[in-house]
């Protein structure tokens, strides 16, 4: 019953106006819930991961399941990185929501993550690389504090 009742509190639906605030401000948190691989099935999430973005930097703390074409030596697995050079568009969707992409320019394998942010706070992520397949992840976005 606990993890219920934490679940129900994690994924609290937001409103437009706050959703719309924390896009602005380019600081927020998007915590991943499930992930889907390019083969596979969607796999529900019991950690903790997430990609911050704090208006200057870009951390991101996500696991990987696909094929990876090359790796570099001392990769610390799944998606983690700290970015402090990247760019990143934003485009309002026409019913509703927001395209919110960003790109990095300073990690080994060019990440783009392409977020489609819904009204009410759901979000669904897509991380491309250079030497990994593409996989996706369904979560929702918080204000960084």
């Amino acid at each position: 019953m606990i993890l219920f009742s934490t679940i129900v509190v994690l994924a609290q639906k937001l409103d437009k106006a706050t959703v719309q605030r924390i896009i602005n401000s380019k600081q927020f948190v998007f915590k991943a819930q499930s992930v889907l691989p390019m083969a596979g099935s969607t796999r529900y999430l019991t950690g903790d991961y997430e990609v911050k973005l704090l208006g200057d930097s870009l951390i991101s703390y996500l696991p990987y399941f696909g094929r990876a074409y090359s790796v570099s030596y001392g990769d610390k697995g799944g998606i983690t990185f700290t970015s402090t050079k990247f760019d990143y568009k934003v485009k309002p969707k026409k019913k509703g929501g927001w395209d919110f992409t960003i790109e990095t320019k300073d990690v080994k394998d060019t990440q783009r993550f392409n977020f489609i942010i819904s009204e009410d706070g759901y979000t669904y992520l897509q991380v491309i690389s250079n030497n990994r397949q593409p996989i996706s992840f369904n979560g929702y976005i918080v204000e960084e504090k």
